[in-house]
């Protein structure tokens, strides 16, 4: 008697999505050749080395500056050589010798001049002085071209020995240099000089060797008083050397010359004083200058340091001009004398034949001492104003001066501003509020009934603000407009919308792929569509069809001889089996005797994982303890086949009084991917397997969406 076979039910595949995928960053290789051609571009375009380094990597752009600098002092020193066979003097157009262009031209124009010179007296071309690698070169450069015409161009210190090969018999010689220690400068920082047994290392002028025998730091000269400045001058430290600079000015009329010494400035010579052309002589003086007329004036005029002739006041000399009882009155340029007369004091006037005084009437028409409009009442020798309301009588200015009223009492006339007016005052306010009724007072104005927003708006004591509906934002630009918010550009705008978002003015809405997938309700996330179901497949008849995330498969899975396929095919959310069932004939020992009595096969739709931190369980195989002795009896699960790159493993567990199988996935798949995985859950007794269930898991891997 056969016993049944224990069941078998697959439960639904545990889906579990990440929100992102991290994506790798591949660092790119960075051509160092290319980078050294961009320094010497740099050097020979710019003459700059300062310039910024865009490259992104660090080597790249410490390559771009080694190059750039060598470049850079190839080219001073070409330009030293040029300097040297043009006019045989190292002696350069600007003034600055302290720079580090003038250092590299002055040392390679000295060097080829050595060489000119050693030419010219007969001498060996092979510079023995310990001056160093590039020296020795230019001077032999310069010395075997002798009194050629030489064009260097910008370019390696290498052309310069290509220079040097111009005799066969120099050919010939072996390079002096060629086992020199200190070629390329060696490992001294400024000069070099290989005695043979060991390398020496100096510095230059101004520079002093630093404890490690091969750098070299700048001298303080003002510290170690090795400086020739002089009293009133303060030393300044420079690199390589030091200069003096003057603690006082010169003070107007003098310049400072170069020797830091004060000059007088001649204003005539230079044109800078302002004396008149036609009437004045420029003399220079000590800080100054003087203008001497060329013309004199007539009598009774003087003439001033511009050359203009002024009237004399003969009345203001000592010596009175005119007898005693009479008047001096000054004319141009000469004066008169007037008889006497009473002096009247102030508000009267002497008569029409002054002989006394009577009263000035200071209220006659058209006169108006007081004021327009205010009444002037005249008295002996003076005379009075009454004033209007709103104006009070000036005892200095002896008129009607208006009253300040927003000043007299301040705070207590208007609600806000006071203005003063002549005889009176008026109150304002300011922006936002308008005049009550009472002329003083000042109440809110509502600016939201003329509409100044472009949405809503919101009246404020003494002001409004606008405000936006849902989606806008106020504008920066003038507060009042309101602008569409894209909340896909936002920051958190990757996390809207599971796969697409589109802007629309003051909202926004998402999207799905084209196919496979449909929005859901909650109007971010996007669904799969199941076409199995739908119908909206294009499976044959013979074909089974399977849904996929995204999309759909036709499958069709025959039985193997001996097994019929089960009426009942399994469909479960994200899961599909067709079970084929063992079948054997009578009288067929061998296939009553297989242990393999099913064999399926489940479709598995999986999402690629955007954060896969632990591994996943996607598949759980559940079986019934056979009714085999329990202490003899056994569930084994094993992955068979198709584990791609280990990317699963099966574990045993025990739930509920069952023995389940549960496959996790334990590495990132990355889609589209599709596996067939098989399984097998065999039923062990006395290490015999009694009873086996084969089951082919098709696995697709596809976006995920959700």
């Amino acid at each position: 008697m056969e016993r049944a076979a224990p069941r078998t039910v697959p439960l639904p595949l545990l889906l579990l999505g990440g929100l992102s995928l991290l994506a790798a960053r591949v660092a790119a290789d960075t051509v160092m050749e290319a980078c050294c051609a961009d320094g010497h571009q740099m050097a020979t375009q710019h003459r700059d080395c300062s310039l910024p380094y865009t490259s992104e990597s660090k080597e790249c752009r410490m390559v771009q500056e080694q190059c750039c600098h060598s470049q850079l002092e190839e080219l001073h020193c070409a330009t030293g050589i040029n300097l040297a066979n043009e006019q045989d003097s190292c002696a350069t157009s600007h003034g600055d010798n302290t720079s580090l262009e003038a250092t590299f031209v002055k040392r390679c124009c000295h060097c080829c001049l050595l060489g000119r010179a050693a030419q010219a007296q007969g001498q060996s071309c092979e510079y023995t002085l310990m001056v160093g690698y590039q020296c020795g070169l230019v001077f032999r450069a310069c010395c075997v071209k002798g009194q050629e015409t030489a064009d260097f161009a910008p370019g390696d210190i290498g052309d310069l020995q290509e220079a040097a090969k111009i005799s066969e018999i120099e050919e010939e010689q072996e390079d002096p240099y060629l086992n020199d220690r200190c070629r390329g400068g060696g490992p001294c920082k400024q000069q070099c000089r290989d005695t043979g047994e060991e390398v020496v290392c100096s510095c230059f002028v101004g520079y002093q060797l630093l404890p490690d025998s091969v750098s070299c730091e700048d001298i303080n000269e003002c510290i170690t008083g090795n400086h020739n400045c002089r009293l009133g001058e303060s030393c300044v430290n420079t690199v390589g050397s030091f200069r003096c600079q003057r603690d006082s000015s010169c003070g107007t009329g003098y310049e400072l010359t170069e020797d830091n010494d004060c000059k007088d400035i001649d204003e005539c010579e230079s044109g800078i004083h302002n004396c008149l052309p036609d009437f004045i002589i420029c003399q220079n003086t000590l800080g100054s200058f003087r203008c001497r007329p060329k013309l004199q004036c007539k009598s009774g005029f003087i003439q001033d340091a511009l050359g203009n002739c002024i009237d004399i006041n003969e009345c203001l000399s000592i010596s009175a001009p005119c007898p005693v009882g009479q008047t001096c009155i000054n004319t141009e340029g000469s004066y008169t004398c007037q008889k006497n007369v009473p002096n009247c004091g102030r508000g009267y006037h002497l008569n029409e034949e002054g002989t006394r005084c009577v009263d000035v009437d200071e209220c006659a028409a058209p006169s108006e001492p007081c004021g327009p409009g205010h009444l002037c009442v005249n008295s002996p020798g003076s005379f009075r104003c009454e004033c209007k309301a709103g104006y009070y009588f000036d005892g200095i200015s002896r008129t009607c001066v208006d009253i300040n009223e927003c000043r007299r009492y301040p705070g207590r006339l208007c609600g806000h501003k006071c203005e003063n007016t002549p005889g009176s005052y008026f109150c304002s306010c300011t922006v936002g509020f308008r005049l009550s009724a009472d002329g003083r007072s000042c109440e809110d104005v509502n600016e939201c009934s003329s509409s100044p927003c472009s949405q809503e708006c919101a009246n404020v004591y003494g002001s409004y603000q606008c405000y936006c509906r849902r989606g806008y934002q106020l504008s920066d630009v003038d507060g009042v407009t309101c602008e569409d918010i894209d909340e896909c550009a936002l920051p958190t705008g990757g996390h809207i919308c599971s796969y697409r978002c589109i802007n629309i003015p003051g909202s926004f809405q998402c999207s799905c792929p084209s196919s496979g997938y449909r929005l859901a309700p909650n109007g971010r996330n996007c669904q799969d569509i199941d076409e199995c179901v739908t119908g909206i497949h294009n499976c044959s008849i013979n074909e089974t069809c399977f849904n996929i995330q995204g999309g759909f498969r036709c499958l069709a899975f025959e039985c193997p001889k001996n097994y019929r396929r089960s009426a009942d095919t399994l469909r479960q959310e994200k899961t599909d089996t067709v079970r084929c069932i063992k079948s054997c004939r009578p009288n067929d020992v061998t296939c009553v005797l297989d242990p393999v009595h099913t064999i399926s096969h489940t479709v598995v739709s999986l999402p690629t994982f955007r954060e896969f931190t632990r591994p996943e369980e996607i598949i759980f195989l559940r079986a019934v303890m056979p009714v085999y002795p329990a202490n003899h009896a056994d569930i084994i699960f094993d992955i068979t086949e198709g584990n791609l790159r280990d990317s699963f493993d099966i574990i045993k567990r025990y739930m509920d009084g069952m023995t389940v199988g549960i496959v996790r996935q334990v590495r990132p798949i990355v889609g589209p991917f599709h596996a067939v995985l098989k399984l097998e859950m065999n039923y062990v007794v006395g290490g015999v397997v009694s009873h086996r269930n084969v089951v082919n898991v098709h696995i697709f891997v596809s976006e995920y969406w959700f």
